[in-house]
């Protein structure tokens, strides 16, 4: 059996308090919240370990995925990033003062700006990518690959349909 935790607690006593309470859902919402904090806070480490934060390698990832020339819009990466457009200015103005990205105009319209990686960023996104994806497997070695190949659809069924709610 299963070693009981905080949310076991919480749901015990409000099982006490107030019977009529389904508690299972909020079990299920509560480990949610507790597993993401620690997810947050696993990736920011890696993240530091290559003297960046979580959004900047964010956003470094997202360029290095678009593919070559490893540049898009700032509002195209908007799309693409989990932080909000205040919060991307700040990051790139980090990024670009650590000389991670530059910022250059559009040869096609002045008005329009491109982010692009730098060959410093190219190789620490790389090697802090890889940690990333190593540190996710062994974040779910708890958990069998049949699992986690079950897991992986129904919180994407979770999230499409609450997707919107935040946005």
């Amino acid at each position: 059996m299963k070693k009981s935790d905080l949310v076991d607690k919480l749901q015990k006593e409000w099982h006490q308090e107030r019977p009529d309470l389904y508690t299972a859902s909020m079990g299920i919402v509560g480990r949610f919240l507790l597993l993401g904090e620690l997810l947050k806070k696993r990736a920011n480490q890696v993240s530091l370990e290559f003297g960046i934060g979580y959004t900047d390698l964010d956003v470094l990832a997202t360029l290095k995925r678009s593919g070559k020339p490893y540049q898009l819009r700032p509002a195209d990466l908007l799309n693409f990033v989990l932080i909000k457009s205040g919060s991307l200015t700040a990051c790139l103005d980090r990024l670009e003062k650590a000389q991670l990205i530059t910022r250059a105009f559009s040869e096609n319209d002045r008005r329009s700006r491109f982010v692009m990686l730098t060959d410093k960023s190219k190789k620490l996104v790389d090697q802090a990518i890889e940690k990333r994806f190593k540190e996710a497997s062994e974040f779910l070695l708890p958990i069998s690959k049949k699992e986690q190949t079950l897991l992986e659809p129904i919180l994407k069924t979770l999230l499409s349909a609450h997707m919107n709610d935040e946005q």
